[in-house]
């Protein structure tokens, strides 16, 4: 701190340099100096409603409140003294007035703001004779339930919906005493991020429903850990109780996921114990069906039947399809395995189309760290549903725009922001839209040094909303160009990608990539992909990738972690059935596996397993198994460990995931010694324009994502989940 712009306060007779502008209760808890609160929020902005964190200023006529008080310097402050003291029991009295003083059946108990601080604040008896207030509860839906005549009328809720979610649901009606929080209209909450209200609320007027009566917070342990749906890498907290996860709730880490969590980390692990849970090998009989078996014969059955095609049509007749969301352990010892028995054809990309560019393109990651996203100036969102794929980067973005960044957004039809946008281009084909955005750039004057570039933006005809869009990345010093999901999922992917980066280049903006799954860097990273190796290395031969796999289906193929009909881009099914030999790797049964794999593998779920994700910022976090596996079930790296072992390669003598790791990190940071992590110095674009009749995807809904979020009860019976199975069956029918 620069002492010259600083100030000099005293704060219960002691002096402390602080800046201009900030809150007393700021500095107080920069300083460890407590003061108790119900409404102010580090996150939220400033009400002081509740009038708990009153203190005494010298020559103030009153108590102030520390949360709106802003310093001044010279200023003495007492927050610890007689009348300090007595205006907080105050306070604390009357917010105890109406409130029904039932915590031992409270699920806040033993975590409760107002438990702890009428603890200290409280008296310990009622003067208060009168009848007290009832509020009826309100119905917010399948995630959130509500005990509002508890509530204490903080407003931290009101505040969220409208700064953090974006969605204004929740208000007050009436005053005073008559004051009640609800939704507008009697709907439920529709937003991704509605369960963080349950950890704002200070006390038990809002609650997890689906975790209602189920255990209390001193029964819990509770374990750090990652979530496993975006690649934001959201760091989490899972509790359990006697060997069963209980709930999921946010760990705070400002860097990545700051206090919050979306709803789908929030609530799919009630997916963990569905019906479906695979929970013992199987093997396919001579009469056609799925048996189970012990452990020991259904490896053995595995590895005879792949060795058998492989030594019948050779390494290339294997391919190997796994889950984008795999950690980076599955990733390296299915490569690993694959490449030894003499094939490259694995992927991870499963609902891509158009792989056409790939050994041009980088690896897909952010570019910048992301609370470097809200400091950008202009965001260019070509692609994406963001409040879907990835909710918290959507907020990241929301709050830049909010800060006065200029966002616009090349997106299909149905995509709903939930703020202003200075270009909304809505549109049936990405490709054109973006071309003619390029194409704008090269008007101005820019992009001369990109040979090729005119190829793709000959047919593109600018429009003044693209000039707008191309003059707000010029004007930003901060300039993103973000290319998402629903690109990805396009037919013209290699073109969409060349034409964001070459976006990028002319307007000296950052390139940032999402993809889909919660590892999609990590697979690229430990060569889950067929034109690389890990750490980029060169293979001998460049396998198939899915789409060319989907053409010309393996004879025997492996699946990990895919629930096949819903995972996998159109036609990839029907591939399935045309391999001769099929091992699933799954922790849960699916209709596809049921009919056409020959054998099953149990495996466990990203809360019984060790493992590493990177996150789109090229973050590694690792994490570790809180719960055993469900029946025989086994962690992925384990069973690809011994498939590898029982094939006689080298490489597999692995005592624990640790050990895996550092195998691929040893590789990865030698490469990014060699500078050799983004390969691709300078643009490339592709031959031509592709499929130029390509429709823009419709891309996954927020949660069908995975067969973790498909299994949740409560998510699927949420208003978004209900409009997303009715699309789904829709979609089926049709």
């Amino acid at each position: 701190m620069d002492n010259k712009e600083s100030l000099t306060i005293q704060l219960n007779d002691i002096e402390y340099q602080v800046e201009p502008g900030q809150m007393l209760i700021e500095v107080a808890d920069d300083n460890g100096i407590e003061i108790p609160r119900f409404c102010y929020h580090k996150k939220l902005t400033t009400s002081a409603n509740c009038r708990m964190c009153l203190v005494e200023v010298e020559k103030a006529p009153k108590m102030l409140p520390a949360c709106a008080t802003p310093v001044m310097d010279g200023m003495k402050v007492w927050t610890k003294s007689p009348k300090a003291i007595a205006a907080q029991k105050s306070v604390m009295e009357f917010l105890l007035i109406n409130h029904p003083l039932d915590c031992p059946v409270c699920d806040q108990g033993g975590e409760c703001d107002l438990q702890e601080i009428a603890l200290g604040y409280g008296a310990d008896q009622a003067r208060y004779q009168e009848k007290k207030r009832i509020v009826k509860d309100k119905n917010y839906g399948p995630l959130v339930a509500t005990e509002m005549t508890r509530c204490i009328h903080c407003t931290r809720c009101v505040r969220f919906g409208v700064e953090i979610g974006g969605i204004a649901e929740i208000g007050g009606t009436g005053r005073g005493d008559h004051m009640e929080i609800g939704t507008y209209v009697e709907k439920s909450l529709s937003s991704e991020l509605s369960g963080n209200i349950i950890d704002l609320c200070p006390v038990g007027a809002l609650l997890s429903k689906p975790f209602l009566y189920t255990a209390r917070s001193w029964e819990m342990k509770s374990f750090p850990s990652i979530a496993a749906h975006d690649a934001v890498g959201s760091n989490i907290q899972i509790q359990t109780r006697n060997g069963a996860v209980m709930r999921v709730v946010p760990l705070e880490n400002e860097a990545i996921n700051e206090l919050w969590i979306s709803d789908r980390d929030r609530f799919s692990y009630l997916g963990l114990e569905s019906d479906d849970r695979l929970t013992q090998p199987m093997v396919r009989n001579e009469e056609g069906k799925l048996i189970t078996t012990d452990w020991q014969s259904a490896l053995e059955a595995a590895v005879k039947g792949v060795q058998a095609v492989v030594n019948g049509a050779g390494g290339s007749a294997l391919g190997a399809w796994t889950s984008p969301s795999s950690t980076v352990e599955e990733f390296y010892l299915l490569q690993k395995m694959v490449r030894g028995l003499g094939s490259s054809n694995i992927d991870h990309r499963l609902r891509q189309y158009d792989f056409s560019g790939q050994q041009e393109q980088r690896s897909p990651r952010l570019g910048i760290t992301l609370p470097q996203v809200e400091q950008q100036n202009a965001i260019l969102v070509v692609g994406a549903n963001l409040r879907h794929e990835q909710p918290l980067l959507a907020h990241r973005i929301r709050k830049a725009a909010l800060a006065g960044a200029e966002v616009s957004s090349v997106h299909p039809q149905g995509v709903v922001y939930n703020y202003a946008l200075t270009q909304e281009l809505a549109v049936d084909q990405l490709t054109p839209t973006v071309a003619a955005i390029a194409k704008a750039l090269e008007e101005m004057g820019k992009g001369s040094e990109l040979s090729g570039l005119s190829a793709l933006t000959t047919n593109a005809v600018v429009e003044a909303s693209h000039r707008v869009t191309a003059e707000s990345l010029l004007r930003g010093d901060q300039a993103l160009v973000l290319l998402g999901g629903l690109a990805y999922q396009d037919h013209n992917q290699s073109v969409l990608y060349a034409l964001a980066d070459a976006i990028a280049v002319m307007s000296g903006a950052t390139l940032g990539v999402v993809t889909e799954g919660a590892n999609a860097l990590g697979g690229q990273l430990a060569g889950a992909v067929p034109h690389h190796g890990v750490a980029k290395q060169v293979v001998d031969s460049v396998g198939m990738d899915l789409g060319t796999m989907v053409e010309m289906p393996p004879k025997a193929l492996l699946l990990m972690g895919i629930e096949a009909a819903e995972d996998l881009a159109e036609g990839a099914v029907e591939a399935i059935g045309q391999s001769e030999f099929v091992v699933s790797i799954a922790a849960f049964a699916d209709e596809v596996s049921s009919r056409k794999a020959d054998v099953v593998l149990p495996m466990a779920a990203f809360t019984e397993t060790s493992g590493t994700f990177i996150n789109m910022e090229g973050v590694w976090q690792s994490f570790q198994g809180v719960v055993s596996p469900k029946g025989e079930a086994r962690p992925g790296w384990k069973i690809l460990r011994v498939l590898g072992t029982l094939f006689n390669l080298d490489g597999f003598e692995f005592g624990d995931s640790e050990s895996v790791l550092q195998e691929v990190k040893q590789a990865c940071d030698a490469m990014e010694s060699e500078g050799t992590d983004e390969e691709i110095t300078s643009w490339v674009g592709p031959a031509d324009w592709g499929n130029s009749s390509a429709t823009a995807a419709s891309g996954v809904a927020i949660y069908r994502g995975d067969a973790l979020t498909r299994r949740s009860q409560p998510l699927q019976q949420s208003s978004l989940g209900k409009a997303e199975q009715h699309q789904h069956n829709e979609g089926a029918t049709a």
